[in-house]
């Protein structure tokens, strides 16, 4: 007999609230949004007001709140946004010590109770939060990924958008590396509706885009004091749908890397595509000169963070 998705919720907080919205919207499956006991009743108080929500709205999909991990058993997505958030003037490094003892927590109990789930990290900073997480639950590559550069990649497709006084729908840019400070926003790549961006936008402009595009999420905490929470929600639905769907999407994302763009052993923002069996290709594109220093830059900032998690 058919049965319905489930997908776990690890964090019943701005995002984790969201990413439940979406899912009921899109009635993608039956939602355990769960928490920390000291935040059971957010969790289950969202839920509450999701279904009754969805009452207006008409989904057909169940919403629930916990913090027990048994709840979250035989999920087949999880998503994690568990962690501490940014707060003005902090880096997602400064995040390490507190969120890295989060993570490995959950990933004990994912282990335990979800063993066969595709899992979508959202918690930072991201690129070592995913690579614990794999390490801890012993996932296989292909279940266990990063939610960052569909993110990145919209924060850089809207401001050349902007730049170039056309529709969001017909710019196509990709943003690799880590999801930091050091992240490589793919020009040579970026077109808008087949035509080069550099016809364009001029190149000072670019520049500006670019800097603008790294410190996209540092620009939201400065205005409202917290992460933003509506576009990586939705850009970690994206890759849930994906996986349940079988849509084959090729996007930017985290991916555990053996070797390829010469990287081994790390969690980086390359192109792969989603499916039915989780990360099921990780596509290799020709990058410039340029292009290449600055994701071996970014690359070996990740690593002096998962060098230093392995320390704490």
């Amino acid at each position: 007999m058919p049965r319905r998705n489930k997908i776990a919720l690890i964090g019943a907080g701005n995002i984790g609230g969201e990413l439940a919205a979406l899912c009921a919207r899109h009635e993608l499956g039956d939602v355990v949004l769960f928490d920390i006991p000291e935040k059971e009743g957010v969790a289950k108080g969202k839920a509450l007001d999701l279904e009754q929500n969805g009452t207006i709205l008409g989904h057909d999909a169940k919403v629930s709140g916990t913090s027990n991990w048994a709840d979250c058993a035989g999920a087949d997505v999880v998503i994690i946004t568990a962690g501490v958030p940014r707060k003005p003037g902090m880096s997602r490094d400064d995040l390490l010590s507190v969120n890295l003892k989060i993570i490995r927590n959950v990933a004990e109990n994912l282990k335990k109770h979800c063993p066969d789930a595709f899992v979508i990290v959202v918690s930072n900073p991201l690129d070592v939060m995913v690579y614990e997480l794999k390490k801890v639950t012993g996932f296989a590559a292909k279940k266990v990924v990063g939610m960052a550069g569909i993110l990145d990649s919209a924060r850089f497709q809207l401001f050349l958008a902007e730049a170039a006084g056309v529709s969001v729908k017909d710019v196509r840019a990709m943003v690799l590396g880590g999801h930091g400070d050091t992240m490589v926003p793919i020009i040579s790549n970026c077109t808008i509706n087949g035509i080069p961006v550099k016809q364009l936008v001029p190149a000072d402009k670019l520049a500006a885009i670019v800097d603008r595009t790294r410190n996209g999420g540092g620009e939201i905490v400065k205005l409202m004091g917290t992460s933003a929470y509506l576009a990586p929600a939705t850009a970690a639905i994206a890759m849930a749908t994906a996986y349940l769907k079988d849509q084959k999407r090729l996007v930017a994302c985290a991916a555990y890397l053996d070797g390829e763009y010469g990287f081994k052993d790390m969690y980086l923002g390359v192109p792969i595509v989603i499916g039915a069996g989780g990360v099921e290709k990780i596509v290799s594109i020709e990058l410039t000169a340029e292009e290449k220093a600055m994701l071996e830059k970014s690359a070996t900032a990740v690593r002096e963070v998962i060098e230093a998690g392995k320390k704490l």
